[in-house]
């Protein structure tokens, strides 16, 4: 699922990563899957605290910039900074997408939209899979 060429900081084989992860984790955050809408521990829930990456521990997210998009994933308007996340464009289901990475390990945490028309203050929706992340309450 990784770009083979890049230099993740955390490398892992994907057997390491099947030993550390759930199966659910798994796919989505090696294989790039999708979690079902609406099903995930951090869609509705207000708890104040960071989001991390599940897979490496990484700070991604942090509450206040959590808002309620109604979508069935938690969204968020901004990551922690823009160094902890990188980006690839993804034309899988025949539009242009752009998939979200955790840039420590690669791994998949779901897609950023813009010009939805939230009103928030980036204009963009990061669609994250409650499953790639981990919540450290503050």
């Amino acid at each position: 699922m990784t770009d083979e060429t890049k230099q993740y900081a955390v490398q892992k084989s994907d057997a390491e990563w099947k030993a550390e992860l759930s199966p659910a984790e798994f796919h989505v955050l090696r294989q790039a899957g999708t979690e079902r809408p609406f099903v995930g521990e951090y869609t509705d829930t207000k708890t104040v605290g960071v989001y991390k990456c599940r897979a490496c521990d990484t700070e991604l997210f942090r509450s206040e910039t959590k808002f309620d998009s109604h979508c069935g994933w938690p969204s968020f308007f901004a990551p922690l900074a823009e160094d902890r996340v990188e980006y690839i464009e993804d034309h899988d289901l025949g539009m242009k997408r752009v998939e979200v990475r955790c840039a420590n390990c690669g791994s998949h945490l779901g897609h950023v939209f813009e010009g939805e028309g939230y009103g928030t203050p980036t204009d963009l929706r990061y669609c994250i899979n409650s499953i790639s992340l981990t919540l450290t309450p503050a």
